[in-house]
């Protein structure tokens, strides 16, 4: 089946790079969280994109990239997060307000631009929420795939990074939650409640919500 790329597609195949990598299984859950759209919707395209070799999907076992999709989720995550971090340094961006313009550009980079880009910041390796950046032939360091709602009481974990979503890098600013902070889960609330955590860098008590903590990655 001929694959056309819609900006759909294209940011399934980015989120699931993002919360699964190239090779880890992702839930329907997990991207309809994180898309904020319906889980019939995320079965709905990922059956499509099944069809088009971009994803494996295995019942009750996940969602994965093929190769294929892998290949073209690297590449739109490295236009992606080298112009949110050009936006960030040189052009002093709040975090929060970087996405969308990044989305646009993404769009209208060329190879060329975008080495161009790369060598002008130093070949930076994390985009400025943490995420990582591959580098121009697609190699990059596997990123951290564990949620912060998965981390269990009693345990103390390092924020490592954070998913692109302009709601959740308000709502962390507004709670001052950083990179590098170290966290120690007291409890989860029953029912889907917040997280409490005990910030260990900032000496803070903070209240999490169940869904930022699915966008909060750990290690």
């Amino acid at each position: 089946m001929e694959t056309i790329m819609t900006p759909m597609k294209e940011d399934y195949l980015k989120l699931i790079f993002e919360i699964g990598g190239g090779s880890q299984k992702v839930s329907n859950k997990q991207i309809a969280i994180s898309l904020d759209i319906a889980a019939g919707s995320v079965t709905e395209m990922v059956t499509k994109m099944a069809a088009e070799g971009l994803v494996e999907h295995e019942p009750y076992a996940g969602i994965s990239l093929t190769e294929t999709g892998a290949k073209l989720a690297v590449e739109l995550v490295r236009k992606h997060r080298i112009w949110e971090t050009f936006l960030v340094s040189e052009l002093k961006y709040a975090l929060p307000d970087i996405d969308d313009d990044a989305e646009k550009l993404e769009h209208v980079t060329s190879t060329k631009l975008l080495n161009a880009l790369d060598d002008l910041l130093g070949h930076p390796k994390r985009c400025p929420h943490g995420g990582v950046i591959p580098d121009r032939n697609g190699h990059y360091e596997e990123d951290s795939h564990r949620i912060l709602n998965d981390v269990k009481d009693g345990e103390t974990v390092v924020v490592d990074r954070f998913i692109d979503n302009r709601d959740l890098l308000n709502y962390l600013g507004d709670i001052k939650l950083d990179l590098g902070d170290q966290l120690q889960v007291i409890k989860h609330d029953s029912f889907e409640g917040p997280i409490l955590v005990e910030n260990l860098t900032d000496d803070s008590e903070l209240s999490i919500g169940y869904k930022a903590a699915h966008y909060i990655f750990v290690k």
